[in-house]
Order: structure tokens, then C-alpha cells, then sequence
């Protein structure tokens, strides 16, 4: 089974209300799972404040910051959309070191857009947004390895 079909068979399975499915043949196995819609909420702690003082003077000293306004804080957390790794591999955001990422903080995707490669047994797979937003945050570096149901981006739909 070549990788043309493993994604028409991705793009037939994500469309049906199948869970799971298993093929085998004379190159390998394949299994697709069908991955759940979840809904993320994020919080985040008062960052830290340090006076710098003149070398004349005392020490810096920590002090709590004042609580961010949400315009300020950004997209609320509430309504975020997690796209998560649907396989085992190996992360890549660029399709070659010379080209550019695929998506970047602010851009915005719809479904059928490629955000990301992952790699997995020699094989570069191209992982496409299901959802129309804006990407938020990338939540894994350049080149690390990810685990299945992994969050990869947060999206602001």
C-alpha cells in the first residue's frame, strides 16, 4: 500500500464513524484509528517581575505581577482546538531544512492544509488540519519525537 493510499484511506476513515481499522499485505501493516475532537483549556500563572536596580542599590526583588488583561493574555483558553499527532514519529514543521515551516504562530489554516511532517519508519507523512482557525501556539519542537494522540498546535477556531 503506497502512501497516496494510506491518506485517501486516512481522509474515507476520519469521514465514516469506523474506530478502527487494520489492513495488512505482503509490504507491512497499517492501522488507523479514528481520533476523538477535544476541546483544550489552558491556564496560565502570573509571570514574574524583577526590578533591576542600579549596582549602587540593594539586590533585585521579586515581585508578583500584576494579573495580564485578556486582551492581553491572548485567544481565550476555553475555546482552543488541540490538533494532536496521529501517529508514533518524528516531528518536522519544514519539509526540507532549507524551506519554510509549514505554519507559524498567526497563520491561518483550514482543513486539508499541511501543518506538519512526522516521520515514522522511513516513511514522511503529512499531517493536515482538520479545523479552520488560526494557529495559536506550536506545543513541540523542530526534529523531537512524538507519541500518538500527541498535541502538536493549539487552534483558535
Amino acid at each position: 500500500m503506497d502512501l497516496k493510499q494510506i491518506h485517501e484511506l486516512i481522509k474515507i476513515i476520519n469521514k465514516s464513524n469506523i474506530g478502527e481499522i487494520s489492513i495488512e499485505d505482503k509490504d507491512g501493516k497499517v492501522t488507523i484509528k479514528q481520533k476523538e475532537e477535544q476541546i483544550v483549556t489552558m491556564a496560565t500563572a502570573p509571570a514574574q517581575v524583577y526590578n533591576v536596580a542600579p549596582p549602587s542599590s540593594a539586590p533585585a526583588q521579586p515581585q508578583q505581577a500584576a494579573p495580564a488583561s485578556p486582551v492581553a493574555t491572548g485567544p481565550k483558553a476555553d475555546n482552543l482546538i488541540t490538533i494532536k499527532s496521529p501517529m508514533i514519529g518524528t516531528f518536522y514543521r519544514k519539509s526540507s531544512p532549507d524551506k519554510p515551516p509549514f505554519v507559524e504562530v498567526g497563520t491561518d489554516v483550514t482543513p486539508g492544509k499541511v501543518v506538519c511532517i512526522i516521520e515514522a519508519m522511513k516513511l514522511f507523512n503529512e499531517i493536515e488540519c482538520e479545523v479552520k482557525g488560526k494557529i495559536v501556539k506550536v506545543l513541540v519542537d523542530d526534529a523531537s519525537p512524538v507519541e500518538y494522540d500527541q498535541p502538536l498546535f493549539l487552534v483558535e477556531p
